[in-house]
Formats: structure tokens, C-alpha cells, sequence
């Protein structure tokens, strides 16, 4: 499988994974998801907690920051290219979602891109069925990687 991931990180940002560690994690995705392409492209962005406010409001209509958004590309007609879309991943979000939650920083970041790259898969978890497929691809993806069930609570 052939990965490109395109890295912007806004300045002034802490605890940020490095563009290897990143892909690394949306590989995983891939790996584990059924129907992958064999060669994909996509481009994340992290981003404070005010941009990502700002997004979550003009695309989801909800208001605060959220940890992480997934764009998927919709090529038009004809146009066959491997780009899978935009994933923007809240920095501070994440940290304290992980620190609220007992998890490891790259856990918990690993996690977030792997759920946003199945999200741009076209995976969802708008029902319990959609939410047990996602999670358990998840946990796929996660174990590849080294990191404990996501899901289950860490003591």
C-alpha cells in the first residue's frame, strides 16, 4: 500500500505527533479497513481550538471546537485520483480528551486519525450496527499499531 499524507500543523502548537508518526496511524486505518485503495493520498491539518471552533460551526452547525473532522474528496465524474480528502485534528482537543481520559497523547491521537481516516472511507457511527463495525475496525487499527482498546476503560 502506498501512502501520501500532506502535514500542516498551525503555529504555536504542543504535543504534536510527527508527519511519520501521522501516517503511520492513517495506515493503519487503511490496513484494517475492508475495500482500501492500494494507493491513497490525503492531507491533515491541526489546528487550535478557535479554528477548529470556526469549522465545527460552518460545517456541522454545532458550536466548540471538536477533536476531529474528516472531509472526504468527492471526485467529480471521470476524475479517478487517490485522494482520499482532509482530515483537522484539534490539538488541544486531544490532549485534554486524553489527559480527562487516562490515555497515552499518541494513543488517543492514533485514534482520532484513524477514526477520521475511516470516516473519509465512507465508515460511519450514526447507528449501533454502524458504531460496532467502526469500533471494531478501530481496534483493529489501534492493536496494529501497539495501542490498547480505545474503548474500554483504562485503570
Amino acid at each position: 500500500m502506498s501512502l501520501h499524507l500532506d502535514l500542516q500543523v498551525a503555529p504555536g502548537l504542543a504535543g504534536v505527533p510527527g508527519a511519520e508518526d501521522l501516517r503511520r496511524f492513517a495506515a493503519a486505518a487503511l490496513a484494517a479497513a475492508p475495500r482500501a485503495p492500494a494507493e491513497a493520498e490525503l492531507s491533515v491539518r491541526v489546528v487550535d481550538a478557535d479554528e477548529m471552533a470556526a469549522l465545527n460551526a460552518r460545517y456541522r452547525g454545532r458550536s466548540g471546537p471538536t477533536n476531529v473532522l474528516s472531509f472526504p474528496f468527492d471526485a467529480p465524474p471521470g476524475v479517478d485520483l487517490p485522494f482520499l480528502g482532509d482530515l483537522v485534528v484539534c490539538a488541544p482537543v486531544v490532549a485534554r480528551e486524553a489527559a480527562d481520559q487516562g490515555k497515552a497523547p499518541a494513543a488517543h491521537w492514533a485514534h482520532m486519525v484513524v477514526h477520521g481516516v475511516l470516516h473519509l472511507l465512507g465508515h460511519d457511527h450514526r447507528t449501533a450496527a454502524e458504531a460496532g463495525a467502526m469500533e471494531a475496525l478501530e481496534r483493529a487499527a489501534l492493536a496494529r499499531l501497539g495501542f490498547p482498546d480505545p474503548y474500554t476503560v483504562q485503570e
